[in-house]
């Protein structure tokens, strides 16, 4: 790959575009995520301290909890995303794009251990490093990856206008242009809505401002406004 994004087509013949997260972004989600689990243990630490030997024990049971199902806990509850993870905008699924479950969350966390060896994730840094989609070796046995949570498309209502039926037939790309036109209209300034319409001119035989119109029109013509 020439960059960090694949696309990946889905048994439902839909390009999923899907923009993989490297060993850096990675590395300082973990940070993110380590520093809570230190917090939760201190403070965990520091009440059970007044329980002798029960609050010992009882506390080692919590540090191996936090450390080994906090990112499973949230992994499977929230979207594949930890708090770390959230914050740089990340989230880990399945190779195929589906959701992550619980055995695939587990059994990636679970091998951190092997990542970790001889010290410092060295093995995991490696082999994030080895293959084109930044798999550590749990990510390899889990079969997950991890990438960026794709953005929300903010789309509005097309802009009311009389409905106009195309002098040509229209493919279904065709369409589906014209409808993501006239749907982000708001969001485009008048210097690029002028220069997109400006393609269909030799269809429309307009320039400018009645080439846009023309577009919502046609627009509204296909989403069966009156």
């Amino acid at each position: 790959m020439l960059d960090t994004h694949q696309t990946l087509e889905t048994p439902e013949s839909i390009d999923l575009e899907l923009h993989l997260a490297g060993p850096v972004v990675r590395i300082l989600a973990f940070g993110f995520d380590f520093g809570i689990r230190l917090v939760i243990q201190i403070i965990a630490g520091i009440i059970l301290s007044a329980f002798d030997q029960v609050g010992m024990a009882i506390m080692m049971i919590l540090a191996f909890s936090v450390e080994w199902f906090y990112p499973v806990f949230f992994e499977v509850f929230y979207q594949g995303q930890t708090p770390g993870k959230k914050t740089m905008g990340l989230t880990v699924i399945h190779d195929d794009g589906t959701p992550i479950g619980w055995s695939s969350s587990i059994i990636r966390n679970l091998l951190r251990f092997v990542d970790f060896l001889p010290v410092g994730y060295i093995f995991g840094l490696i082999s994030m490093c080895s293959n084109d989609h930044f798999k550590r070796l749990g990510d390899f046995t889990a079969g997950t990856i991890v990438v960026y949570v794709a953005p929300k498309q903010v789309t509005h209502p097309i802009p009311k206008d009389q409905p106009l039926y195309s002098p040509i037939p229209l493919t279904v790309d065709d369409q589906r242009a014209i409808l993501n036109y006239a749907e982000r209209l708001h969001n485009l300034s008048p210097e690029r809505q002028r220069e997109l319409a400006n393609h269909l001119s030799p269809i429309t035989q307009r320039k400018d401002n009645d080439n846009v119109v023309w577009v919502v029109r046609v627009a509204n013509g296909l989403r069966g406004n009156q």
